[in-house]
């Protein structure tokens, strides 16, 4: 038992290699231009200083992190890019999608969102039969859009507050609040129980790299933008989750916009899906 779990977590461990990666892609990548995101930074700052109790060696984990960014990951997914031509790496998301499905509807059911679960179960019907096991994604085009839940969202929606702000090794920018949802989701996914280890490292591998190789150009230019890069990724994951807690609805009580899903393209949406 304690095997199978450990596998889930390993999953979610490659799932979140390029977390870090995917808030930088939503932030350079969505409609905020950069005089409102240095206000955005600005409005979260005094947040941030008292619920950043680590930040040096959160600092240091970020400058790590970045390192095998650099090294490893932004090499691989610019081969990926080349290799495999547009409709292949569309599939390849699409049917990573499908298989995160039950970890979305539990998560939709828990938080009480019963039209978003009802979303999420025609998705995984349409797309598991039509779409041929979620290869493709014919639910989207008939009006059943794709959206990510977690269970750090669903605390969220409880009113479990995120702090302290951490930055995990691999993982990437995080809270208290959203370590706890990663361990969760990985006990909510039954593909953990019945996978091996090495299947459930090369899934979450290629959502990875599939995933960077979709933001390689708004990840350079959100670095190159920013000043102090680790601030503000940490300013836009705070507001991103925020947007993700409250599904995209504005929130009069967020210190600045959020930034949501139904912002962005397909090419720079989403958690690791």
């Amino acid at each position: 038992m304690i095997n199978l779990h450990l596998n889930g977590l390993f999953r979610v461990a490659m799932a979140g290699l390029l977390s870090l990666l995917l808030l930088a892609g939503c932030a350079s990548s969505s409609n905020v231009g950069d005089d409102q995101l240095a206000q955005s930074d600005a409005a979260f700052s005094d947040v941030e200083d008292d619920n950043d109790p680590i930040e040096g060696l959160n600092r240091f984990t970020f400058a790590i992190n970045e390192l095998l960014d650099t090294v490893v990951f932004q090499p691989l997914a610019a081969t990926y890019r080349v290799l495999l031509p547009q409709f292949v790496r569309d599939s390849i998301r699409s049917f990573m999608r499908n298989l995160n499905t039950p970890v979305i509807l539990a998560n939709d059911l828990m938080q009480g969102s019963w039209d978003r679960a009802e979303t999420t179960l025609t998705r995984f019907v349409i797309n598991t039969t039509v779409g041929v096991g979620g290869l493709w994604d014919p639910a989207d085009d008939w009006g059943y859009p794709y959206h990510n839940e977690d269970f750090g969202q669903t605390l969220g929606v409880w009113g479990v507050g995120p702090y302290p702000y951490v930055v995990l090794p691999v993982l990437g920018p995080s809270t208290a609040r959203d370590g706890v949802g990663i361990a969760v989701d990985s006990y909510l996914d039954p593909l953990g129980y019945v996978l091996d280890q090495e299947i459930l490292l090369a899934r979450s591998f290629v959502q990875g790299i599939d995933f960077r190789s979709r933001n390689i150009e708004t990840i350079d230019e959100l670095k190159r933008d920013a000043v102090d890069y680790y601030a503000r990724i940490r300013s836009v994951y705070l507001q991103r989750r925020v947007d993700e807690i409250n599904n995209g609805e504005p929130d009069e009580n967020a210190p600045a916009p959020g930034l949501s899903e139904d912002q962005h393209g397909d090419d720079q949406l989403s958690t690791f899906e």
